[in-house]
């Protein structure tokens, strides 16, 4: 049964919570503007492994946010969250990540497979987590795991919409050393061709020529759960659930953490929350 009720809600804060701990390292070689991974930050959560073929991502997954799983009709829900950064100016997000793989080559300039594929997809409780039928929720991402060259390159990435016809996405800088952690979104590049249409799939990427240096990167599906905005450094924000918007957290999420950087490091970032249980 969802939690409809005020009384409820603090029941389940208060007598049916899983705490979640947030204890991250510093990333250096960040950049302003910029969204970075902190998978690869090492602390709390522990470090995630890079991955390499296309994989789903489950809580049980090092790198995920331990909460515990419910029976149905239970239900689990973001209901209070707690985040400081050594930086100013940050934004925290807890995405659960769907789907990854990694191990692309900055140096390839043929087409190099991806096959993050959401559709079907059915394991890891995914129909439930990846939301809308039409992949409107998901959010997609280039992920770098090691520093690509610094020879100029554009990567034109082949997707799968949710119709079913295929294309490619405005192509994006994948040379110029984008170092390890950054993501760079992709739903904001497919093309006005393509209006309406939602990414189910990344299929392949071409580099339009050699970044100098391998480097390790990747794909990644997420699903946005909970967002907070920390204006000043070392000071701690508290967030209730409906600063949070009471996001449902479903079984098998694998809750993650991404920051939209104002400096050149994400800074150390600490904090904790509740999952409530109803």
């Amino acid at each position: 049964m969802a939690i409809t009720t005020r009384d409820q809600l603090i029941d389940a804060m208060g007598n049916n919570a899983s705490r979640i701990v947030i204890d991250k390292a510093n990333i250096a070689n960040a950049l302003a503007g910029a969204y970075f991974s902190l998978w690869r930050a090492t602390g709390q959560p522990g470090q995630g492994a890079i991955p390499t073929a296309a994989a789903t991502c489950d809580n049980a997954l090092t790198g995920a946010m331990n909460f515990a799983q419910q029976t149905a009709p239970a239900t689990s829900y973001g209901a209070w969250a707690n985040a400081v950064c050594s930086s100013s100016a940050v934004t925290i997000e807890i995405h659960d990540r769907l789907m990854h793989m990694g191990g692309l080559s900055g140096i390839v300039t043929i087409a190099q497979t991806v096959s993050v594929n959401l559709n079907g997809v059915t394991a890891d409780n995914m129909v439930e987590r990846r939301g809308d039928s039409n992949f409107s929720d998901v959010q997609w991402w280039a992920e770098w795991y090691t520093d690509t060259g610094a020879t100029a390159s554009n990567a034109t990435v082949a997707v799968t919409y949710n119709d079913g016809t295929t294309g490619s996405l405005t192509t994006f800088a994948a040379g110029g050393t984008v170092r390890a952690g950054r993501m760079i979104p992709l739903n904001n590049l497919i093309p006005a061709a393509a209006a309406g249409k939602f990414i189910r799939s990344i299929d392949t990427v071409t580099l339009s020529a050699s970044t100098g240096t391998a480097g390790s990167f990747g794909f990644t599906a997420t699903r946005p759960r909970m967002t907070m905005p920390l204006l000043l450094a070392n000071k701690m924000e508290a967030f209730d659930w409906a600063q949070l918007g009471l996001p449902e957290i479903f079984n098998s999420s694998c809750l993650s953490l991404i920051e939209l950087c104002s400096n050149t490091s994400t800074g150390t970032v600490r904090g904790g929350g509740k999952i409530a249980h109803g």
